[in-house]
């Protein structure tokens, strides 16, 4: 019966986004609004069960009708992936209940659009198979498509445009991978590709190097990792603000894929294709954090700004992916859990502050007071002390935790004096950033509070459940960064998955 629960985090979405599409749900906005917040909670909840059980008994392996691995498609989950079908269905929970103050209204299919995010997302995440992985790719990338014109401006066109125009082309080339992988090896199955890669001879390890490399264009672009980073700023910025928070997870799906298919398939036991990404991964991770800093001081208003955190936490996921170990893996998902939930608090925050002050927006120059100083205040701080990594709060932990992968990975030389310098320039900025908010403001215009648009109950609600994340993240230190260690763990043993895998095949 617990086999049956791993499909749960992908049905369950799959489930939502139809009945959401039919009545009465199709026509009433209040039920449409109530069902999909309790079909996101139970998407949650049914994610949360499933990683008590892996925790208790290890990885589950689903073949999908019965048909056994390699030949069919399988379901894989393991501590890593369930974490972050965690951590999407959470955010899913949260935009809604914002959205539902009203953003929902700017289009007539964004819940469903949502669930159908949610379960692509969470598919390529617990999918076991590299054809099923572009499969859940493309559902998420088109619900992702839709969602982007749903504020629809002249700004929001041309960012959506350039991002599905990219998306394309990477969804060509992960299509050409696949083909060259198949072809050579005759499977892709990621744990029977595990076994055969070690065994390849001859002309065959120079063909699967390059379906590799493929893959890795692919994940980066998806990752928007340098060079190919070009579209998030832009299309983040542009999106609505729920939008944009749920978008905060979606760069962690090309991370992960990073991590699963560079570790599984081209890890350690590979031959000598092993570590074959390291060689480009670790370069184009310090660049992306040194570009991503260099962003977010140029950033002009606050959403740009965050955007440009984004891509700081791509380079800084990326570069412990580079170093390849347990312990730069495990701060890595604990570092990825903070950065995504700061990110997507951020964006809800610089929505409430750019509704209220009118004109400008979230523009980072002088204008009047917003109208909720104090609530706003709070949580702007609290979301740059996350981010910038101060202390007391889960940013600070990821620091530490960071800088002590990279000395005893004997890379500190070249990481710490860039991540410092990186980390200066977020904590600059944001200050920057504060203040110009907050402190530098019009008393002229302090009392034209009339077409404010006050944060209500619900928006506040929802970006306050946002911001409990890094504090609990920060009194739970110790019993999340154990369930880290264990998910870095399993997924560096290899063979703990390729048995898995296989002996669902022998019905053992």
């Amino acid at each position: 019966m617990m086999q049956h629960l791993i499909t749960l985090p992908i049905l369950l979405p799959l489930l939502a986004g139809i009945i959401l599409l039919l009545p009465p749900c199709g026509k009433n906005l209040i039920i449409r609004r109530w069902t999909a917040m309790f079909m996101a909670l139970l998407t949650l909840i049914a994610s949360t069960v499933l990683l008590q059980q892996l925790l208790q008994g290890g990885p589950i392996v689903y073949a999908i009708g019965t048909w056994q691995p390699p030949f069919g498609i399988v379901l894989y989950a393991d501590p890593l992936a369930v974490l972050l079908t965690i951590l999407t269905s959470f955010l899913t929970l949260v935009t809604t209940i914002y959205a539902s103050r009203g953003d929902d209204k700017k289009g007539s299919f964004y819940h469903p659009l949502t669930h159908f995010l949610l379960m692509g997302v969470n598919g390529a995440f617990l999918t076991g198979d590299l054809f099923n992985l572009f499969v859940f790719f493309e559902v998420l990338l088109i619900a992702s498509y839709a969602l982007l014109m749903h504020k629809t401006d002249k700004q929001t066109t041309k960012a959506a445009l350039h991002y599905v125009v990219l998306n394309l082309v990477g969804s060509s080339i992960f299509l050409i991978a696949l083909g060259i992988l198949y072809g050579v090896l005759g499977t892709l199955n990621m744990a029977d590709l595990a076994t055969k890669v070690a065994q390849l001879q001859g002309d065959d390890i120079y063909l699967v190097k390059i379906g590799g490399l493929l893959l890795l264009i692919v994940f980066a672009l998806k990752a928007a990792l340098l060079p190919l980073h070009l579209w998030l700023a832009a299309t983040y910025s542009r999106a609505m603000p729920a939008v944009a928070a749920q978008f905060a997870v979606m760069t962690k799906v090309g991370i992960y894929a990073m991590m699963r298919v560079f570790t599984m398939i081209f890890g350690d036991s590979a031959g000598e294709l092993s570590g074959m990404a390291t060689t480009w991964l670790w370069p184009l991770a310090l660049v992306t954090l040194v570009v991503g800093a260099v962003g977010v001081l140029a950033s002009e208003d606050l959403r740009r700004l965050t955007a440009n955190l984004v891509i700081v936490s791509v380079g800084t996921l990326v570069a412990m992916v580079a170093l390849n170990n347990e312990q730069a893996t495990a701060v890595a998902i604990y570092y990825l859990l903070h950065s995504t939930v700061g990110c997507a608090a951020m964006f809800l925050v610089a929505d409430l502050i750019g509704l209220q002050r009118g004109k400008v927006q979230d523009r980072l120059v002088n204008s009047r007071s917003v109208a909720e100083p104090k609530l706003l205040g709070i949580c702007f701080v609290l979301c740059a002390i996350a981010l910038a990594g101060l202390p007391p709060l889960s940013g600070f932990i990821a620091k530490l935790w960071l800088l002590d992968a990279a000395w005893e990975s004997k890379v500190a030389w070249v990481f710490w004096p860039i991540y410092l310098i990186v980390s200066l320039a977020t904590l600059v900025a944001l200050s920057r950033a504060g203040t110009s908010l907050f402190w530098h403001d019009n008393p002229q215009q302090d009392e034209q509070f009339e077409d404010a648009v006050y944060a209500g109950k619900r928006r506040s609600f929802a970006v306050l459940l946002m911001l409990a994340v890094p504090v609990l993240m920060t009194v739970f230190a110790a019993p999340l960064t154990e369930v880290s260690q264990h998910a870095a763990a399993t997924l560096h043993n290899t063979q703990v998955a390729v048995d898995t895998v296989f002996a669902l095949a022998k019905g053992q």
